[in-house]
């Protein structure tokens, strides 16, 4: 992030305005978890994180979203009610945000809980209970859900961790270009009532 806040003409810093907070969060979180082998293979991430910013919710929705599903799979069993939560909290809020109807999951997070079903179930009855509102999930749920996904990630038993995080990280930038570099997607229409 110290190379981005470089690159961007700012000045020094790991937590640089030229990318959105919690994307630079988890740059970081995998940049710090990474072996000194891989972390020469993040180098080429740089450029294409400056000026992935926005302060749409759905970003940071979309981020948690994408580290709990990946983390989800290959976490220990007990890391994964709360990965498992944050899947739900991430689309009950992008649902909120676009719009569309509660509870239904997208494709891939359906997948994730499917790989744990009895945290899957736990988190469900959990959540059922659960009402996260807007500022919470950005300033608790979504960080904590990157958090929990990179460390879940780190301690898998797993062959190769650090492609999982660097593929993670890719995939987190794709989804913040495609949220915030699409015109048609940049916004939900407004509902009327």
């Amino acid at each position: 992030m110290e190379l981005a806040s470089y690159l961007a003409g700012e000045r020094w810093s790991d937590h640089p305005a030229c990318t959105h907070p919690l994307l630079a969060a988890l740059a970081r979180l995998v940049n710090d978890n990474t072996s000194d082998e891989s972390r020469a293979r993040l180098v080429h991430l740089v450029p294409t994180i400056i000026g992935l910013t926005s302060d749409d919710l759905r970003l940071d929705a979309r981020i948690a979203l994408r580290c709990a599903t990946t983390a989800l799979p290959v976490a220990a069993a007990e890391r994964q009610l709360a990965l498992a939560v944050s899947v739900l909290a991430a689309e009950e809020m992008l649902a909120r945000l676009e719009g569309t109807p509660s509870g239904q999951l997208s494709e891939r997070s359906r997948r994730a809980m499917e790989e744990v079903p009895h945290a899957a179930e736990q988190a469900r009855r959990f959540s059922r209970a659960a009402r996260i509102t807007e500022k919470g999930f950005r300033r608790y749920a979504a960080p904590n859900a990157v958090q929990l996904s990179v460390v879940g990630i780190v301690q898998a038993c797993i062959s190769d961790p650090d492609a999982l995080l660097r593929r993670l990280l890719e995939e987190a930038i794709d989804d913040c270009v495609a949220l915030i570099r699409t015109p048609e997607r940049a916004a939900p229409a407004p509902a009327h009532a």
